[in-house]
């Protein structure tokens, strides 16, 4: 069985799911912590719109999904509810939801639409080039050593939505735009590669994993990488050794791994409180 990861295209799909891992879990930490979840399935959503206008007006499916999500992820950043009655998750809630309908209007005009956004819906890990690599591996490189260089800005960010002290953020903040900017980027490309769902389940699953698990950032951070590559590289073996779909595995292979944690926490109960975030 592991012959298989001798194979150019196995290794691409191993190397894909393992750089987008490592950033979107990375990066949902910061998106579970500031309770908007839905943000990943909001811009996916618009990336598929994206697909489904090029084919609509015969353009290219890249260049227009990455504009639009691009675009939703700057229109995303000035999401800011004061109102305590109300959350983020609403707005983006109906943003989502009128991007999908919007998709649909266009797919029924367009010959050829659904094959398209069944691939931006699925993903085809096991298709990724070297080209795909290389591009994902600058853009999220980039991003990568953004947030490292810039950590406790973000953190610091990412707390006072915790704390619910969004009002001091302001009607536009730098970092607030980088890091909605920074999902924006890593959703349009690995979307591409691993569909929306694996990079749904990428964003959310690992990311929760490690706050149930642990409290200090740093414990959190490493923990939801461990996570999203153990769960890459078993998905994919899953995959290869039952013939099922790549993206599926992962997903599945990813959510038993939050069925264990979740065992791991009703035994050993919530972490100490004791543990002051670093």
């Amino acid at each position: 069985m592991f012959e298989l990861f001798t194979q150019e295209f196995v290794i691409n799909a191993l190397v894909a799911s393992i750089v987008m891992g490592l950033l979107l879990s990375y990066l949902g930490v910061h998106v579970v912590g500031r309770g908007i979840v839905f943000v990943d399935l909001a811009l996916g959503q618009i990336s598929m719109l994206g697909v489904a206008f090029a084919g609509f007006i015969e353009a290219d499916p890249t260049v227009v999904s990455v504009s639009f999500t691009l675009a939703g992820a700057f229109l995303l950043s000035f999401v800011n509810i004061k109102d305590k009655r109300l959350k983020a998750e609403a707005i983006i809630g109906i943003i989502y939801a009128v991007a999908s309908a919007a998709t649909v209007l266009f797919i029924a005009k367009t010959p050829h639409g659904e094959s398209d956004i069944s691939e931006v819906l699925f993903g085809s890990l096991f298709t990724v080039t070297r080209e795909q690599l290389f591009h994902m591996a600058i853009v999220f490189g980039i991003i990568g050593i953004v947030h490292a260089v810039f950590h406790k800005k973000f953190f610091a960010l990412t707390e006072m939505f915790e704390q619910r002290e969004n009002e001091k953020v302001g009607l536009f903040n730098l970092w607030n735009f980088l890091f909605y900017l920074s999902i924006g980027l890593a959703i349009v490309l690995a979307v591409r590669a691993g569909g929306v769902i694996p990079v749904f389940s990428y964003l959310i699953i690992p990311a929760v994993s490690a706050i149930m698990l642990a409290r200090k950032n740093w414990a959190v951070v490493l923990i939801a990488l461990s996570v999203s590559v153990l769960g890459g590289f078993c998905g994919l073996l899953f995959s290869l050794h039952f013939d099922f779909p790549a993206g599926s595995s992962v997903v599945a292979v990813l959510g038993g791994a939050f069925v264990l944690v979740s065992l791991v926490r009703i035994i050993r109960g919530a972490p100490s409180k004791k543990s002051a975030k670093s």
